[in-house]
C-alpha cells in the first residue's frame, strides 16, 4: 500500500469511526447548550459529594437506550490541518454492528463500511477497492488504539463498559466548573497482531457530567501504554421524549496524526429495524495492509 492509499484510507475510516453521537428522534426545540452551574448566591459551587457507585448508576440510567438507530449528518474532518467535508448516513444495531455510507457533497458515493466487534469491512467506490479485516490492521494504519466498544460509546454519547468496582473508579467534583467527573479503568479484550492470541489490556475513561441530568459532556479515553487519546465533546443537546441528545459533536484523536471531526446532525431516528449488510463487488481489488514485524 502506497502513501496516497494510506492517507485515503485514513480519511475514510477516520470519518467513519468519528461521526456520531446520535440520539433519539430530533425535534426543533433546543435546550440550553451549556449545563447550568449549581451555585449559591455568592457564586460558589454547591454540589453534594456522590460516590463512584452513585455516579455510575446515574450515568447508566440517563444514557441513550436504543436497539436500532439511523442518522444523517454533515461532517467536516481535519487531519493534520487538512479539511474534508462529507455527507454521512449511519445505521446501527446496538452491541452488534454499525453500517456507514460516505458521500461527497451528497452526490458521489465514496465509500461504505460495516463494522462488528470482530471485523471491519470497507468498499472504496472511487478506487474500485475493498478492505476486509479487523481493528488490528486499522489501528496499525492510523497508529491509534480503537475497538468496537469505544467507537459505539463515542458515537452514541454513552460510556464504554467499565469495571464497576469502587477500587477502579474515582469520583471528583470540579468546583471551578461545578461539574462531576468519573474516572474509570476499563478492561477490554484485544487480539494481538503477532501471536493471534487474546489479551486483556487496561485503558482509562474519564467522563465529565452535567450535574442537572448526569449526561456525559465530555468523554476521554487514554491508552496508558502508548499515550494516545480519544476525546469527545458534546454540545447543543436536544430533548425529545425526555432524553437529552447532543446535536453538535467535536471529536479528537491524538496519535501519530491529529484528527479533528465536527458533526452536525440533520436527521436521527431510533428503533426502526434496518438491514445491515455490505456486498463486495467481484471485480474490486483487495487492499492488503502488511503486518508490522514483532
Amino acid at each position: 500500500m502506497n502513501k496516497r492509499q494510506r492517507i485515503s484510507l485514513s480519511i475514510l475510516f477516520s470519518s467513519f469511526i468519528l461521526l456520531g453521537l446520535f440520539s433519539c428522534k430530533t425535534k426543533k426545540h433546543i435546550t440550553q447548550t451549556e449545563p447550568i452551574k449549581i451555585e449559591d448566591t455568592l457564586g460558589r459551587c454547591h454540589l453534594l459529594f456522590k460516590t463512584a457507585k452513585s455516579l455510575s448508576k446515574h450515568i447508566k440510567e440517563n444514557e441513550l437506550n436504543f436497539t436500532w438507530l439511523t442518522a444523517k449528518a454533515n461532517t467536516e474532518i481535519f487531519i493534520d490541518g487538512e479539511s474534508h467535508s462529507l455527507d454521512v448516513r449511519v445505521k446501527a444495531k446496538r452491541d452488534s454492528a454499525i453500517w456507514i455510507s460516505i458521500q461527497a457533497a451528497g452526490l458521489l458515493d465514496i465509500a461504505k463500511l460495516l463494522i462488528t466487534k470482530d471485523s471491519v469491512k470497507m468498499i472504496i467506490y472511487i478506487k474500485r477497492q475493498y478492505f476486509n479485516g479487523d481493528f488490528n490492521y486499522i489501528n496499525q494504519l492510523l497508529n491509534a488504539d480503537l475497538d468496537f466498544e469505544i467507537i459505539q460509546a463515542s458515537l452514541f454519547g454513552n460510556s464504554a463498559n467499565f469495571d464497576d468496582d469502587d477500587a477502579k473508579m474515582k469520583p471528583i467534583i470540579d468546583r471551578e466548573n461545578c461539574q462531576y467527573l468519573l474516572s474509570t479503568v476499563r478492561r477490554r479484550k484485544l487480539r494481538r497482531i503477532t501471536s493471534g492470541q487474546d489479551s486483556l489490556k487496561k485503558s482509562l475513561q474519564t467522563m465529565r457530567l452535567n450535574p442537572e441530568n448526569f449526561k456525559i459532556i465530555t468523554n476521554e479515553f487514554q491508552d496508558i501504554e502508548t499515550n494516545r487519546s480519544f476525546y469527545a465533546k458534546y454540545d447543543r443537546f436536544l430533548e425529545p421524549d425526555s432524553v437529552f441528545a447532543p446535536h453538535y459533536v467535536n471529536i479528537e484523536i491524538k496519535a501519530e496524526k491529529k484528527i479533528d471531526l465536527k458533526i452536525n446532525y440533520v436527521r436521527i431516528d431510533i428503533n426502526q429495524p434496518q438491514k445491515l449488510s455490505l456486498t463486495i463487488p467481484k471485480n474490486y481489488e483487495s487492499i492488503l495492509i502488511k503486518k508490522e514485524k514483532p
